[in-house]
């Protein structure tokens, strides 16, 4: 005998929720994913920053330095 009309109906919306459930929690792990990666860049970006500015503090630091020493001549 063949199933009802009902159970037919119960178990295609039952495949459908599953579907909706999987397709969410893969949008869910890609944002995740996308997340990550933001702030992984973010991080390189302000350890550059910051190596950028003990280079540029150096330099800095020399050349005050270099005119001090001319001063003193």
């Amino acid at each position: 005998m063949s199933k009802s009309v009902k159970s037919r109906a119960e178990e295609q919306f039952t495949a459908t929720q599953k579907k909706d459930e999987l397709a969410l929690k893969e949008k869910e792990k890609a944002e995740q994913e996308r997340a990550k990666h933001v702030s992984d860049l973010k991080e390189l970006r302000l350890a550059k920053e910051a190596a950028d500015k003990i280079i540029a503090d150096e330099a800095e630091a020399a050349k005050v330095a270099a005119k001090n020493k001319k001063k003193k001549k």
